[in-house]
This record gives C-alpha cells, structure tokens and sequence, in this order.
C-alpha cells in the first residue's frame, strides 16, 4: 500500500489535535508515515501510532529551534526522498504553510493549501477547499508531481486506529540556507486557559455591537461556559476592543468550528470569509435585516447583552 507523509505539529512531544485529524485524512489515501522534528520528537510516537501511524520518523537539532523553516524544510524532503510517499500532508499553520510551499518548489510538485476535505481519487488525491470568502466549494487535484496538501483544523474527526508506529531516525543534511535566519528571542504568549482560536471546537466572536472592550467580559464568559476560543470582527479589533491574534475574517485567522456563535456581529463578507465554513453558525444581532442573518443556522434576534447573559447562565446550569 502506497504511503503519505503527515507533517507533525507538535510542543515537546504533545501532539496537537490537528495532526491527529491529519492521520485520519491520510488513512483514505495510503498508510501514514509520520515525521516528527525538534525538541521531544520521540515522545510523539505513541499518539502517533495510536491514531494510526504506521512509522515514525524523528530527528532533532539544535538547528530546528534556533533558525526559522528552512532546517525543517531540508527534513522533510529528506523525509521524502526517503519515502517516497502518494502525498504529503501538513496542518495549516502559518509555518506549515511556509514549509509546504518550499517543499513543493523544491520537489517540483503542486500545492493545495487550506483544504476542508481530502479523499482518494482515480488519478491522486482530491481536496476540496472553500472558494470566495467560503460562497463556494472546489474539488481539485494537483497536475504536477506528489501532491503537497495543508489541511484546516477541524476538517475531519479524530479517529483511534492503532498501528505498529515503529519509530526511526531520520538523517537530515542541512542546506547552507538553513541558517540564513537565526531566531535571536522569543516572547512566550500569555495564556488564557482557552484553546487555540483556530484548532477550538467551539468559537465565540463579538463585534462592532458589543460597544466597547470592557463589554467583551461578557462575550468571554459565553466562551468560557462552553470550552470555547474568543473571537473579534475586524470592526471589533480595528476599534481597540479585542487583541489582532484573536480577530476572524479576510485579514485574520480562518476558522472552521464545530459551532461559531456570532454576537453583535453584522456579518460583512470580509468577517464571512473566516467562519463560514463552521458546521453550525448561530447568530445574535438586535437588527434582524444584518445580513450575518443569511447564513446562519440559527439567528437570535435581540440585543446582545440580554440574550448572551442569559444563554451564559443557562449553559451553567445544565452543566450543573
């Protein structure tokens, strides 16, 4: 059976949730060969094989943290040079885009990034991808070498499926680009307790209706009773209320939750293009002609601060 390659995000060791969607994506295709890099590379392996990873391929170096992509680069392709693999697959972060675009060019292959769906086809795998700020969806394949496909978080279950996950070291000779780029500080990101705002189940956004960065408290409690990410419209962020890293939209972050709920959020294409793709959208707005309205599942029209309160409260109270 053929093999893909599957691109392991990863801290010290612990295997972030879209990789593991990356397994369950890649098991359609072939037997996945996971390559995991950096700092607690070998600790990924037992989630790896737990979820289906027929081999593991590992290396760490210094040259991984200190520098910026272009050691991971030279990895992977080294990591398919060896494999030979049907495809190879990474989640779509920022970085993983980055690596992918390089691999691509350097193997001479074409690229899909931003994939919502990934199944095998007569002549490769297909992806399918939303189009036009998420209005449409596309199915498509690559024309030219062994696909390179980024995948967004949350578009495919997490699904157990034990296998050997043999681990093995991976030989990595680095390019003289590897350390053109040299990583000279790092700012630790202050923690909110809350899940990544693009790989949660579950966003809360606010917008222009929420009338102020003080009011956002009450957008943060909705999220905090669900286990959900905070979100911002761009009117949101542009007016000072919420931090840029927690904007969606065009000029944000993309999001594909299981359940988005937008409060005060009017619904302008740009805020569209970034959660539209959410399985289930509710929407709270006092004017019921915004055209947020048009796209929802389910629309609550009144104002914000007694309906977001009140959902808040109820939500405690079925947890008990």
């Amino acid at each position: 059976m053929t093999e893909v390659l599957v691109y392991v995000d990863h801290v010290d060791g612990a295997v972030r949730k879209p990789t593991l969607e990356l397994l369950t994506l890649a098991r359609r295709i072939g037997e996945p060969v996971a390559v995991a890099l950096g700092k607690g590379a070998a600790d990924t392996a037992a989630t790896l094989a737990e979820h289906g990873a027929v081999r593991v391929l590992t290396a760490d170096a210094p040259e991984f943290a200190e520098y910026l992509v272009v050691p991971k680069v030279d990895a992977l392709q080294a990591a398919f040079d060896a494999v030979s693999p049907a495809a190879v697959l990474l989640p779509s972060s920022a970085e993983a885009k980055e690596i992918a675009a390089r691999l691509a060019v350097r193997i001479g292959s074409g690229i899909i990034t931003d994939a919502v769906d990934l199944e095998a086809g007569d002549q490769g795998p297909v992806a399918t991808q939303a189009a036009f700020a998420a209005s449409y969806t596309t199915r498509s394949r690559v024309s030219k070498g062994v696909p390179v496909v980024t995948v967004k978080p949350n578009s495919a279950a997490v699904e157990p499926a034990p296998a050997a996950g043999a681990v093995e070291a991976l030989a990595v000779s680095f390019s003289a680009q590897a350390t053109g780029t040299k990583v000279v500080s790092r700012t630790p990101r202050e923690s909110t307790g809350r899940p990544e705002l693009t790989e949660a189940a579950i966003v809360v956004s606010g917008g222009r209706g929420v009338n102020g960065a003080e009011n956002f408290g009450i957008i943060e409690a909705l999220a905090d009773s669900l286990g959900a990410a905070v979100g911002a419209s761009r009117a949101a962020v542009d007016a000072g209320w919420y931090p840029h890293t927690n904007q969606v939209g065009q000029t944000g972050k993309s999001v594909s939750p299981q359940l988005y709920i937008a409060s005060g959020i009017s619904g302008a294409i740009q805020h569209r293009a970034g959660m539209q793709t959410s399985k289930t959208i509710v929407a709270i707005n006092k004017d019921a002609e915004a055209p947020i309205f048009d796209l929802v599942d389910y629309g609550v029209v009144g104002d914000l601060f007694n309906v977001v309160p009140q959902l808040t409260d109820e939500v405690n109270t079925r947890k008990g």
